[in-house]
């Protein structure tokens, strides 16, 4: 490869430690909410000091304990799933741990998680006469909890005196420069134009400047041409884009389940209510007020109704286990899951390590815990089912929308009305005494069994549903897709017209299109069939069609599970005689009047299938809604539903309550009062939270660089006065993001340089005290847009759904990288491989801090995936398009179009020593030559970092 030289300069790759520190706040918080519950109600009654007997001498109430092990070794591995004698005991893989019952996928997912980021765990140990005894760090009480920083409210102060007045451009440069030189320091230099452009862009807009912009700002002589860049881009549609990425990452924002791969069609409005809301500059105590309780309060309206409805898709983007079957057990893990995300969001609190026990750290007793849950609690999420479903509703609409949409709901309506007075007929006049199991001499017609049926690949026999023919039915159990077929073969005495019906068992988790092929004396015919309905006959057959065959054995059905998403079963195919004086095998012969009502059911749905495809639709949303009935709820011993306590009223946290707390009405849930105390100036934590966010996003680490944990095992502030004196100005300029940012990025410590100073560095190596610009790595967005602008293949297409409408599952789709990637499919089990490979953030936590890591797998992306070497064959044909350039010329407009600056004079000479190797085999300007440049570029350290 002739780029060697090129590539190998541009390339310099550290290894990152890959497990967390056992005291890192992000993990403590993981175990808190998901580990510590499962061992105190699983393990410890065997596994603990307070066991009656410890089974096999394993301690499982402290990290010490599973490290040390019991009579078989260790327990666990940090970092190592794969060799932690725990994570087999849970699986039931040889010993079973707990022995009468095997936790649930999702439990035993979450401990395989927690070994691997390196088994985070606050509880301590000492030593009494030798016997390890487990112990909790003190929690700290709400009394003693007001005097905790983050609990106190904001307060107001002087901007410091400094001694270099004429460096600050404004107050927050003040605080800045007065902690540098109390510690004898001062700020680097200002970063150069061209530079500023590149961070400006990337920070707000998350795309690249062309050549032409940066240009343009560099020679630009007026004196506000820094000012007039930034508002431009603040104005941008793209600013809602990037800033509405950020805070899709904070709310686990996803448009699919881990479970089944279930996808949520309508998740896509969310994200484009929260593009909206940034590029709208939504003041962010109204964007805080519709997420939490945007169905319960007032509209100016239609599409502010509309607005606020679709803002509640907050509530339902949690990764939930629709399969579990205790339902007051599934309620109580969404209230949580929501108590979570809410707390973390928007209070940078661990509210849901309260579950079980009073909080361990932080001034949150129980008692707040299910104050907050019992909210949630009256409001519904769900509807139950075996696998229960989310909620999705229609969006209103008025005027002559509204009059063709009611006329349409009426016509499918009476259709429907229609079938089901046909399906009675059905089973009413066969005869048939309903029943679950049916044997084949019961059935009319000649009945193949699947039992009878030719197979192809592995099929599995179930009885699951408990309603079968003969002796079960075949499952392809979703797998080996495109490799299984299923033949049933009739043996019939008598040639003529036959009714053909398919029996299967119908499920949420079937295919919704399962092709079936039909041989007869008329020729082929496919039928597709959605069998996660029931069959519209007797809720067992549907009929495939009526169809002509000789007696010579040619004919068959054939069943295949090429191209389905979801399961595919089958149970039996009945061939059903209609000519007069026919004869069939001697088995239960059919009613003429249940085969006509069978063939009006098939026309039926035929006619209703193709009214709703063609016919006029809802827009839909994901929301959720109040119950039935209000009422307070109880505290969960030790997290059990099933195990209550002492009464918990309706209420919000009370270590950050100010002034009265909300009066809970009898007659909603409590969302609007939560909304309101969340969003109200006299919160503590809102706004300190949110200005800390938008400081991190911005300076690559919070003055709090724990975003999402406020608490007392999280950091504390930096520049505490600087972080309440922002916050103050933002609730008094209208709670403006725009504003805020703006303020951010016109202080002279934004504009600062990333060029270290040896004695800075010596002094303050991580840049505590923001003396210059840390340099930031971009995240996978950018580098996947950049890419596609620099090809000039990013389709600026705004909004909308990503996906096909009859898409089922996410598991195996394929992603296409043209429009921005915030419009990229968020499926929990397929994500673009870019954005594994570059630290996307987790869909299913939430996430105000990414991890940055840099590892080998990011070089090899960038050196061979597909996508890489595709851009870049495009981007060298559009550069090679360019006309008046010569070959330095081309060297120069590929660094200032992925790099935002020209090339040095070692770049451009290495650029042009390449070129020549290469002339040799073909010519300057070759597009291969070229493709690789652009790819050496892309894989360059400026390329992915910003200075």
């Amino acid at each position: 490869m002739k780029a060697t030289g090129l590539l190998g300069g541009c390339l310099v790759w550290l290894v990152a430690p890959l497990v967390s520190s056992a005291a890192d706040p992000d993990g403590v918080a993981f175990f808190e909410q998901k580990i510590r519950p499962v061992l105190v109600k699983e393990c410890y009654s065997c596994h603990s000091a307070d066991a009656k007997a410890l089974k096999g001498g394993l301690r499982l109430d402290s990290r010490a304990g599973l490290l040390t092990g019991g009579d078989s070794g260790p327990a666990v591995v940090p970092g190592k799933p794969e060799e932690s004698p725990l994570l087999d005991a849970l699986r039931h893989d040889g010993i079973a741990m707990p022995p009468k019952s095997k936790l649930s996928e999702a439990v035993v997912a979450d401990f395989e998680r927690w070994i691997k980021i390196g088994l985070p765990d606050p509880r301590v140990v000492t030593t009494e006469a030798g016997k390890a005894k487990s112990k909790a760090l003190t929690r700290m009480s709400v009394e003693n909890g007001r005097s905790f920083w983050a609990y106190k409210p904001p307060r107001r102060v002087a901007a410091p005196d400094v001694k270099d007045r004429a460096w600050p451009s404004g107050e927050l440069d003040h605080f800045i420069l007065a902690a540098l030189e109390s510690r004898g320091l001062k700020p680097v230099r200002d970063a150069d134009r061209a530079t500023l452009a590149r961070r400006l862009y990337f920070d707000l807009i998350g795309l690249p400047p062309t050549p032409e912009e940066v240009d343009a700002f560099v020679n630009d002589p007026s004196p506000m041409a820094y000012e007039s860049l930034v508002d431009r881009l603040l104005a941008s549609p793209h600013f809602g884009e990037r800033w509405g990425r950020h805070w899709l990452d904070v709310v686990r924002y996803a448009e699919s389940l881990t479970l089944r791969g279930l996808v949520f069609k309508q998740a896509w409005r969310f994200r484009d209510f929260v593009i909206d809301a940034f590029n709208n500059d939504m003041p962010y105590d109204r964007f805080v007020r519709e997420q939490v309780a945007g169905d319960l309060l007032p509209a100016a309206n239609l599409d502010d109704r509309r607005e606020k409805l679709i803002a509640t898709s907050f509530l339902t983007l949690g990764n939930t286990n629709l399969e579990e079957q205790d339902k007051p057990q599934l309620v109580m893990d969404v209230v949580d899951e929501q108590v979570d995300t809410i707390g973390k969001a928007f209070l940078g609190q661990t509210i849901g390590c309260a579950r079980c026990h009073d909080h361990k750290f932080d001034p949150i007793p129980t008692r707040d815990y299910y104050a907050i849950a019992g909210i949630l609690r009256n409001t519904k999420t769900l509807e139950h089912a075996n696998v229960s479903a989310w909620l999705e509703r229609p969006l209103p609409v008025i005027g002559e929308r509204e009059r063709i949409l009611k006329a349409h709901d009426q016509r499918l309506a009476a259709l429907e009305t229609q079938i089901k007075a046909a399906r009675g007929k059905v089973g009413s006049n066969k005869g048939n005494v309903k029943k679950p199991v049916f044997a084949i001499s019961d059935l009319p017609g000649v009945v193949v069994d699947d039992s009878q049926a030719k197979k192809v690949g592995a099929w599995h026999v179930s009885q699951r549903s408990q309603s079968y023919i003969a002796t079960g039915y075949l499952d392809d159990m979703n797998t080996g897709k495109g490799e299984k077929t299923l033949t049933f073969m009739p043996e019939l005495k008598t040639a003529g017209t036959y009714d053909v019906w398919l029996a299967y068992s119908p499920g949420s988790g079937r295919s919704k299109a399962v092709p079936v092929a039909i041989l007869s004396a008329d020729g082929d015919t496919m039928v597709n069939v959605d069998m996660s309905v029931a069959p519209p006959i007797d809720d067992r057959y549907i009929s495939l069609g009526r169809y002509r065959f000789e007696n010579n054995g040619q004919g068959y059905v054939m069943i295949s599970n090429e191209g389905t998403t979801g399961h595919v079963t089958a149970d039996a195919v009945l061939f059903i005689p209609t000519d007069p004086g026919a004869v069939a095998n001697p088995s239960k012969p059919v009613d003429k009047a249940a085969r006509e009502a069978a063939r009006l059911v098939t026309r039926l749905e035929k006619e209703l299938k193709q009214l709703k495809a063609e016919g006029p639709t809802r827009d839909l949303f994901m929301g959720v809604e109040e119950v039935p009935e209000i009422e307070d709820i109880r505290v969960h011993v030790r997290g059990n539903v099933h195990t209550l306590g002492e009464p918990a009223p309706r209420g919000v946290l009370t270590v950050a309550t100010y002034g009265n707390a909300p009066t809970m009405p009898s007659h909603e849930s409590g969302r609007r009062e939560l909304a309101d105390w969340l969003a109200d100036e006299r919160n503590p934590l809102t706004a300190r939270v949110y200005v800390n966010r938008v400081w991190h996003w911005l300076f690559g680490t919070g003055l709090v660089r724990t975003t999402d944990n406020f608490g007392t095992t999280g950091e504390t502030p930096t520049h505490p006065e600087l972080l309440d004196q922002l916050a103050l100005q933002f609730m008094e300029e209208g709670w403006s993001v725009k504003t805020l940012i703006r303020r951010l990025v016109l202080s002279r410590t934004y504009r600062l340089s990333s060029v270290d100073e040896p004695k800075a560095l010596a002094a303050d190596p991580e840049n505590r005290l923001l003396g210059k610009m840390s340099r930031r790595r971009l995240d996978a967005e950018c580098i996947q847009d950049t890419i596609l602008s620099v090809s000039g293949t990013l389709d600026p297409q705004m909004k909308g759904s990503s996906f096909r409408s009859d898409l089922a599952a996410d598991y195996g789709f394929a992603h296409e990288e043209k429009r921005r990637s915030v419009y990229s499919p968020v499926f929990r089990n397929a994500l673009p491989e870019l954005f594994e490979v570059f630290d996307f953030a987790d869909p299913s936590m939430v996430v105000g801090r990414r991890n940055v890591s840099t590892v080998a797998p990011q070089a090899l992306f960038l050196l061979n995936h597909p996508f890489v070497l595709e851009q870049s064959k495009r981007a060298a044909r559009r550069l090679l398009a360019r006309p008046g350039l010569d070959d330095g010329g081309r060297i120069d407009r590929i660094y200032e179009l992925a790099l935002g600056r020209k090339p040095t004079e070692s770049e451009r000479r290495i650029g042009l020593s390449f070129l020549a190797q290469n002339a040799k085999e073909g010519t300057p300007t070759d597009e291969g030559s070229w493709a690789l440049l652009f790819q050496a570029v892309f894989a360059s350290i400026d390329f992915r970092y910003v200075n």
